[in-house]
C-alpha cells in the first residue's frame, strides 16, 4: 500500500479541464489493472475509470463517460486521467489505485477494495 503518488488535482471553474497523474515508479510489481476512484464531500467512494495492461477497454462511469479519459504509458508507470468539462458535481478528492495480482477476467473491478495499492489522493474542486 501507498506506493503509488497522484498529483494534478487543483481548483477549476466549470468547464475546465485538468489532467490527473499517478505515479506508480516506486512499484516492485507492475499493475495488470489500474483506476481512478473518488471521494466527495458526504458521499462514499466510486470508480472513476479503470484500465487493464494493454489499454485496451477502459471503463468509465457513467457520469463522466465523454468527459473523462484514462491512459497509462506502462514505460513509465504512470497513469492519466484526463478530465474536460469539469461540472461542480466532479469535486472529490480522487485516489489512484492498481492491482498486481492478474484478473481473471482481463477486466478490473469497479471496487476499491479489490485493488492492493493506492495513494493519498489529489484534491480536485469545480467552482459554478
Amino acid at each position: 500500500q501507498g506506493h503509488l503518488v497522484e498529483s494534478g488535482g487543483g481548483s477549476v471553474q466549470a468547464g475546465g479541464s485538468l489532467r490527473l497523474v499517478c505515479d506508480a515508479s516506486r512499484n516492485t510489481f507492475s499493475k495488470h489493472c489500474m483506476g481512478w476512484f473518488r471521494q466527495g464531500p458526504g458521499k462514499e467512494r466510486e470508480m472513476v475509470a479503470t484500465i487493464y495492461t494493454g489499454g485496451n477497454n477502459p471503463k468509465y462511469a457513467d457520469s463522466v463517460k465523454g468527459r473523462f479519459t484514462i491512459s497509462r504509458d506502462n514505460a513509465r508507470n504512470t497513469l492519466y486521467l484526463q478530465m474536460t468539462n469539469l461540472k461542480p458535481e466532479d469535486t472529490a478528492m480522487y485516489y489512484c489505485v492498481g492491482r498486481s495480482l492478474e484478473s481473471s477476467t482481463g477486466t478490473c473491478a469497479p471496487w476499491y477494495l479489490w485493488y492492493d495499492d493506492g495513494g493519498q489522493g489529489t484534491q480536485v474542486t469545480v467552482s459554478s
